[in-house]
């Protein structure tokens, strides 16, 4: 790996591609940057002097400790007294500690590296845990040795530290241990891999950034940005601090000398245009010669199912996302526009960095929720009972897409919330919304009563299990939202719609920005997205009563009109839209060579007339000539141009800084920008012709086991599968309005027999019912 990394240097730029933008900072680029590291520090993301300290202390403890550790139980083991005097044991720090991005009260992940000698079941999570339990300093200790990476939990002197342990295939472990070195995995089992990778990680990333420092604080803000708007918790199926990492350092590499500011709002454009299941991959993936795993959908059949994959640059390579799910993917994807969308409104000094940070409002965002219940019998129950629960509840948002094909999406929230009322209780919630762009036919339903059991059943097959531990899902509508999951208990009151009309950065609008984004992954990455703006009209119409708002065409005409904000941000995404989407439509089709250059002059013509009939005129131009030399040109030869030459301006010079407002530079960039993610990876493009057989085949076993075509949900629930009617005269490609009714279990109903279908004839009240129901206007939006 080592090599890759000087290879790249050599050529001048790191990463597996060339940057897209060269250029240094403006002046409001670094304006704008120290505005943001004092709104940074303003939110107290920076730990004191004295805390820093009391971490260090605690390491060099941590690493006293560990030491001791490894020549008591050498000695125990009958090794002579040299053996033992020499045995060692090391500490590393990996994760935010590492990377420099840790805020106040964050806790700490620590590695102990061993000798071959010190088991892990005996040695580490018996001996170690119990040295570490006499101690008056320790509190909170909690081993997960059965955990996908062994670990155990404790706080030292008032810090949290997570360690892990690896053991080497060494009988002596050097002081100077360099664990960055492929050979460090000989004979290594499983659990050492996995413990070791998130070390090895943390310090390629440090390597492969072209400025540590912007580096970390466009982390430190896209961490932030991440926990505010609800997507971060690798848990719940969205981004953990690896995969954020990951996703930064790749924009760092693209934009090598660039500031913070401008690494945010490039962070948002790039991301917003990522054709997904494309992978972000930092260097190239490499073989390896010791035999070990690599992600590989050519090979590797499970890697084909990943949705948005993140390679660690780190031998061997492996997708850090794999968690993520068409529903949580989509939320994403809604986010990152809307930070694109944010970033256009600050160059027009419309915006600053608080609306950035704006909480997502969650319990107003959907009309229809599922909330978990878990209770325990004590404290200790419940701790374990709950780190498996959450661990699992990925899989509920799974088996829903499953179960419904795609057609009944989920909101996880990543938090979790307790009702001080009840001893040993807490709660998750999760959003549930129609998918959107498709036509809600006459008395359209879902009954995922079987999930949610099929879900209950899975969860209580927990090894640990005891009497106590138990988990109830239940439907709840918005209004029925209990108040401790609000700040101080106090719901707070939704917003009318003339403050929301008035306010550039309402939820309204913020749903309104959304709904453009809402379509199913595999739409939005496999073509040109036509008629954004325009289409969340028809949207708006489609979605499920008020699980957005409620509003009609005219309604959502008027919200749109009542912002200066959103109007130019529409305005100026229908006229982008308009071009790119139909340049892009071609690059898609046919791989073009096209030179990037002779684009990029083409466009500051376009767009340096200040006559609108002039800049359509042009603009009609340019795209017929574009597409017209796309038509000739070889449809399998990937464009190999250099992407800053594409970012340059008729000048020479490319001013792309956050505030320019040269458009010729955004739509040149834009092209650099496609140019890199136009030609799929070389692993997804040697393997594509195999994803498509395995589409085809999942496809038809969906099929088959669908019966007559009506999503089934378990095979050994056939008669309580999902309900999906239409009226027979019916037009399938008639839009409406729709209602949301929704019915709940009744208690008896929890004794029947899982594996047992339910009569058809004696059907009972479903769990959890969706409703769809067509009628004739759209209703009113409550207040």
């Amino acid at each position: 790996m080592g090599s890759s990394v000087v290879a790249k240097r050599g050529n001048g730029y790191l990463g597996v591609t060339e940057p897209i933008s060269l250029s240094g900072p403006t002046e409001l680029d670094v304006i704008k940057t120290k505005e943001l590291e004092k709104f940074l520090e303003d939110a107290g993301l920076y730990e004191s002097q004295e805390e820093a300290v009391s971490r260090e202390e605690v390491l060099g403890r941590l690493d006293q400790i560990v030491k001791i550790w490894i020549k008591r139980i050498s000695k125990a083991k009958g090794f002579n007294e040299q053996f033992v005097q020499e045995a060692n044991a090391k500490i590393f720090t990996f994760g935010s500690y590492r990377l420099g991005v840790h805020g106040p009260g964050a806790d700490i992940d620590t590695l102990c590296v061993g000798p071959r000698h010190a088991t892990r079941e005996e040695d580490f999570f018996t001996e170690l845990h119990n040295m570490l339990a006499e101690m008056p300093e320790v509190t909170e200790l909690h081993p997960v040795a059965d955990a996908h990476v062994p670990v155990m939990k404790f706080c030292f002197n008032g810090v949290s530290i997570d360690l892990l342990y690896a053991k080497l295939a060494l009988w002596v472990i050097p002081e100077d241990l360099d664990i960055s070195q492929d050979s460090i995995l000989q004979n290594a089992d499983e659990q050492t891999v996995r413990s070791l990778n998130g070390c090895r990680v943390t310090d390629q990333i440090l390597r492969l950034v072209p400025s540590i420092q912007s580096f970390r604080t466009t982390l430190r803000c896209m961490r932030l940005w991440a926990k505010r708007r609800g997507v971060y918790s690798n848990v719940a199926g969205f981004l953990g601090g690896i995969n954020w990492a990951l996703l930064v350092a790749r924009i760092c590499q693209l934009y090598p000398n660039a500031l913070p500011s401008m690494l945010v709002s490039r962070f948002f454009r790039v991301y917003t245009q990522w054709r997904w299941p494309n992978p972000v991959m930092l260097c190239e993936i490499e073989e390896g010669t010791l035999g070990l795993s690599i992600w590989d959908p050519r090979r590797n059949f499970k890697d084909r199912h990943h949705i948005m994959p993140i390679i660690t640059p780190a031998y061997p390579c492996m997708n850090s996302s794999y968690n993520v799910s068409s529903s949580t993917l989509r939320v994403m994807t809604e986010e990152f526009q809307r930070g694109n969308e944010f970033f256009e409104a600050m160059e027009a000094n419309e915006a600053d960095w608080g609306t950035l940070f704006e909480p997502y409002p969650f319990f107003e965002a959907y009309k229809n929720y599922l909330k978990i219940d878990i209770t325990a019998a004590n404290e200790d129950d419940l701790r374990k009972w709950k780190g498996w629960v959450e661990s699992r509840l990925r899989t509920l948002t799974l088996k829903i897409e499953r179960h419904t094909f795609g057609m009944l999406q989920c909101h996880p929230h990543p938090n979790n919330f307790s009702d001080k009322s009840r001893k040993f209780h807490y709660c998750y919630f999760m959003g549930l919304q129609r998918q959107q762009r498709v036509p809600v036919h006459e008395g359209e339903q879902f009954d995922i009563r079987a999930t949610v059991e099929e879900f209950k059943q899975t969860v209580k097959m927990y090894v640990l299990w005891t009497e106590g531990m138990e988990i109830q899902v239940s439907h709840i509508k918005r209004r029925s939202i209990p108040l401790f999951v609000f700040p101080g208990g106090i719901k707070p009151p939704r917003p009318s719609r003339a403050a929301s009309s008035a306010d550039g950065h309402s939820i309204l609008k913020t749903k309104a920005n959304n709904m453009v984004q809402a379509s199913k992954p595999s739409e939005a990455n496999s073509s040109c997205n036509v008629d954004k703006i325009a289409g969340a009209a028809d949207e708006a119409a489609v979605t499920s009563n008020d699980h957005f708002f409620d509003t009609s065409e005219s309604n959502l005409g008027d919200a749109y009109g009542s912002s200066d904000l959103t109007t130019k941000l529409r305005k100026r995404k229908q006229m982008d839209d308009a071009f790119e989407n139909k340049a892009d439509t071609k690059l898609a089709s046919v791989h073009s060579k096209k030179s990037p250059e002779s684009v990029a002059a083409t466009s500051e013509d376009t767009y340096g007339s200040s006559d609108l009939t002039t800049k359509s005129r042009k603009r009609k131009q340019m795209e017929d000539a574009f597409e017209n030399r796309a038509d000739t040109e070889c449809p399998t030869d990937h464009s190999k141009k250099s992407p800053e030459g594409v970012a340059a301006t008729a000048d020479g010079v490319d001013h792309q800084g956050i505030g320019s407002d040269n458009q010729t530079s955004k739509e040149a960039e834009s092209i650099a920008i496609k140019n890199i993610l136009g030609s799929p990876s070389t692993v997804l493009e040697a393997s594509s012709g195999e994803l498509d057989d395995h589409h085809l085949q999942t496809k038809d076993e969906n099929l088959v086991e669908a019966g007559n075509g009506s999503p089934n949900l378990h095979p050994t629930t056939k008669n309580i599968g999902t309900q999906i009617g239409s009226s027979q005269n019916q037009n399938s490609q008639d839009v409406h309005m729709a209602n949301v009714a929704l019915e709940e279990l009744e208690p008896a109903e929890l004794s029947v027999p899982f594996s047992e279908p339910a009569a058809t004839t004696t059907q009972r009240k479903p769990l959890i019912r969706i409703s769809l129901t067509s009628v004739a206007r759209p209703v009113a939006r409550s207040q």
